[in-house]
């Protein structure tokens, strides 16, 4: 288990390094710069601008400033935000994305698995079509689309939850939804097709034929090797988290990472978009070393090499 945790650390650094090379190369290759987007300012203050930044340097100088400083944690500062680094920036707005987020998550998975274990439990009947139906929905329906019909329907017409912002619980209802309900319903598809698949198996008929009661069937056989395929998802669920948070915030005006990190491309604000880049490539590298540490303790019998 060491040794595997020690590989995947290794492996990972170089997975972000080669993310920091890949993302630092295109976006300096793009044309056009940080300070272009003003009102035409004069040449001699952009030229100190760029001198300021190093943006002036060649494009190996900058790059190999960049990875030095990167390596010893620094991730600049940005040429936006008035001289403010990209840390405390990331700092300051992660937190609320990861608090939403992380609702939707936990939003997610506990309403997934439920409607996933109650359609495979009812195979064939109208709670599994009524199951299958919502969910099929909820998959097909991009998430600014269903942002929209939620703000016009409870927002603007019902007047029931506020539409942006999170200033109070009630504020994360609509975001949670919008955010929450694509995953929900591909775990719940996900959950049914393998419990259906683990309750076929001769072990569950065995256990049956011994006069197991169906909650143990259900709980100690069942559910833990029909939930591995959900843990398997937990890495592409964050990715789609993350990703989906920047449309969210954006609609719902929320002050989280997504809308900075939009913001930092439009404004072509290089260290805040690098930085934010990282961030995020780290976050995910790290959680789905997480998840095959988890696919160990859910399952012993999985050997990680």
């Amino acid at each position: 288990m060491v040794s595997y945790i020690a590989r995947r650390l290794a492996y990972s650094i170089l997975l972000i390094f080669v993310i920091a090379t890949i993302t630092f190369f295109l976006m300096n290759f793009v044309p056009g710069g940080p300070f272009l987007s003003e009102k035409n300012p004069p040449p001699a203050v952009l030229k100190a601008m760029n001198e300021k930044y190093d943006l002036d340097k060649p494009i190996i100088f900058q790059y190999k400033n960049y990875i030095i400083k990167l390596v010893q944690g620094d991730l600049g500062v940005s040429v936006k935000k008035k001289g403010r680094s990209v840390t405390s920036i990331i700092g300051e707005k992660f937190p609320v994305s990861a608090q939403l987020g992380g609702i939707a998550i936990l939003t997610s998975l506990s309403l997934g698995i439920t409607m996933g274990a109650l359609a495979a439990f009812n195979k064939g009947k109208i709670t599994d079509y009524s199951l299958m139906f919502v969910s099929t929905l909820g998959v097909a329906i991009p998430n600014f689309v269903i942002a929209t019909v939620l703000i016009i329907l409870f927002g603007v017409r019902l007047k029931i939850f506020p539409t942006f912002g999170l200033t109070s619980p009630i504020h994360y209802v609509l975001p949670v939804i919008t955010l929450s309900l694509y995953p929900m319903s591909y775990i719940s598809r996900l959950m049914r097709s393998s419990l259906l698949d683990v309750l076929s198996q001769d072990y569950i008929r065995t256990a049956r034929a011994k006069g197991v009661s169906q909650f143990v069937i259900l709980f100690k056989h069942a559910m833990r090797n029909a939930i591995l395929p959900i843990i398997t998802y937990l890495g592409p669920l964050l990715a789609y988290t993350l990703a989906g948070s920047f449309v969210v915030e954006k609609i719902f005006t929320i002050p989280g990472m997504g809308g900075e990190f939009i913001n930092s491309i439009g404004a072509r604000d290089y260290p805040l978009i690098m930085g934010t880049t990282i961030f995020f490539a780290s976050l995910l590298v790290v959680t789905n070393l997480f998840v095959d540490i988890a696919y160990k303790v859910v399952d012993p019998r999985i050997e990680l090499k």
